[in-house]
């Protein structure tokens, strides 16, 4: 029985020692070096006064060294807190103060902002960077980690309900909360994952998510359980398509988990019919939702690739996942979330917290294995944010509210139809957002789409969307009014459709729709400004 992931890497390392355990920019790691380089920064924190339940950061670019550190922090008994390489200092800054983290794994190129969030913070150490002269912290030289003599091995038992990480909400906009998952939960997914996708040690999967983003997860756990490769995809690669599928090509991948974005943005620029990709046999995609027609396209493109959808909010990790099967040519719904995952309860309530009959739209509510511990130091989120059920009056069943609209069908499958808070009224209607969203993407010419509201200023609210047409293609407001009116009512009808050449992303790959509509109010200003 595995109880840790600390535990996991190093009954894998006794089982693989020289297969790669992780690569990145053609050099590769086995699990041997990988569990030593780990022991070694396990015992360099606890020298530190790194103690169990404890928080340490990362703040590096992926690369081989952010792997050892993830497990390196494990192992001492603490938690991992990644921190966005491209985030604002001072947001960083408020998550090393509000975790109190005294530690910070990080990289010499990283210095310039690591001065400013010392002197912001209290931090006491840094691992990975030469002593500097001008900063009162100790300093360790990552040199040390990597010391073959050093061969130290942490002297403490972490279990099952030990925190693992938490990881903090993405997003330019508001104030981050963290997500604590423990090994129980971050295990039980891993546990299932490896089991539902078949992974061996053969299997050679990779990681394009920012360790920040919950994908992670699966690419570094459910992979290591299974003695296989996870293949870093470095940031700088992900922003080019072509770059992408040439790494998928080389590195001989076998499982691709990446957002749906990254997957359209393959198929359009990715090269894939130069590209031999005859190893890969399971295509994942999580995040957001797939806009069908895109999935299709993409599904003939690969037609001996296996698709699977899987959803879940961070702090359930993954709780459904959807096999697609072959989807027909005149299908525009978006395809289920799926099925519950093994060791997972759904349950589907309507306002009054009571359970809505099969068929109903309602709340999603999540209990199992999978489900965060609750958010850090936020007892009024972790009061929201849990729902609890009376069993014969003796005990309770804890689930989370994912605030996410869906409808159980027939089969059992779950169909997702969008946020709770993403149910708006106008002009006295309610009107599901996504389900705009999903008339827009119903145009051929549409690629994307995101719809929200602005006020009236008269305290209700109106609905504008913006779109991402094809290329070679001409859009306008009139025509795609005319196009979502012969699909939804009249008052579900964006007022405003703006037509855009990209849209403000998350670093997490997703819309950030607060800075669209911003984006979109700008825009309107320099057109008034320019008649």
């Amino acid at each position: 029985m595995i109880y840790s992931l600390p535990q996991a890497l190093d009954q894998t390392a006794v089982k693989y020692p020289e297969r790669d355990a992780i690569r990145c920019n053609g050099t590769g790691l086995t699990y041997a070096s990988l569990q030593q380089q780990a022991n070694n920064l396990a015992y360099l924190l606890q020298q530190q006064g790194v103690k169990r339940g404890d928080r340490v950061g990362i703040y590096v670019n992926k690369d081989i060294e952010s792997a050892v550190s993830i497990y390196g922090i494990m192992k001492a008994g603490a938690a991992y807190v990644p921190l966005d390489p491209f985030a604002p200092v001072e947001r960083l800054s408020y998550v090393i103060t509000d975790c109190q983290i005294d530690v910070v794994i990080t990289k010499q190129n990283k210095l310039a902002q690591v001065r400013c969030m010392v002197a912001d913070t209290a931090l006491s150490c840094l691992v990975g960077v030469d002593p500097q002269d001008d900063l009162d912290v100790t300093c360790i030289p990552w040199e040390q980690v990597t010391n073959p003599k050093l061969h130290n091995k942490p002297d403490i038992h972490v279990i099952e309900q030990d925190l693992a990480y938490i990881l903090y909400t993405s997003g330019s906009t508001g104030t981050p909360k963290g997500i604590m998952h423990t090994h129980r939960s971050a295990l039980s997914f891993a546990e299932w994952a490896c089991a539902e996708y078949g992974l061996t040690h053969e299997d050679r999967v990779t990681n394009h998510a920012p360790y920040h983003f919950d994908l992670s997860t699966f690419d570094l756990f459910a992979t290591m359980l299974a003695g296989g490769t996870t293949v870093i995809i470095p940031e700088y690669i992900t922003k080019f398509p072509a770059s992408h599928s040439q790494l998928l090509q080389d590195e001989k991948i076998t499982v691709s988990y990446t957002v749906p974005f990254a997957l359209i943005q393959l198929m359009e620029r990715g090269a894939l019919d130069s590209r031999d990709l005859s190893t890969l046999r399971w295509v994942l995609f999580a995040g957001e939702v797939f806009p069908t027609k895109h999935l299709r396209e993409l599904m003939k493109i690969w037609p001996d690739k296996k698709f699977s959808n899987l959803y879940g909010p961070t702090e359930t990790n993954v709780c459904t996942y959807y096999h697609v099967p072959e989807l027909p040519e005149d299908m525009e719904d978006t395809i289920p979330i799926g099925l519950a995952c093994a060791n997972e309860e759904m349950l589907v309530v309507d306002a009054d917290d009571q359970p809505v009959a099969q068929g109903e739209i309602g709340e999603l509510l999540v209990r199992g294995g999978t489900v965060m511990r609750g958010y850090w130091g936020r007892p009024d989120l972790n009061e929201k944010g849990f729902y609890r059920r009376s069993v014969f009056g003796h005990y309770e069943d804890v689930f989370y509210r994912t605030g996410d609209l869906v409808q159980q069908l027939p089969d059992g499958n779950f169909l997702y139809f969008g946020r709770k808070d993403r149910q708006v009224k106008t002009r006295g209607y309610r009107v599901e957002l996504d389900e705009v969203e999903v008339a827009l993407l119903s145009h051929d010419d549409v690629k994307e789409a995101a719809v929200y509201t602005v006020s009236d200023g008269n305290g209700s609210n109106l609905i504008e969307a913006a779109v991402i047409p094809s290329e070679d293609t001409e859009l306008t407001h009139s025509l795609l009014a005319k196009h979502v009116g012969d699909k939804l009512p009249p008052y579900a009808v964006p007022t405003k459709i703006h037509v855009m050449a990209d849209f403000p992303r998350t670093s997490t790959g997703k819309i950030n729709r607060r800075a669209l509509q911003a984006m979109t109010e700008e825009q309107i200003v320099e057109e008034v400004v320019a008649n």
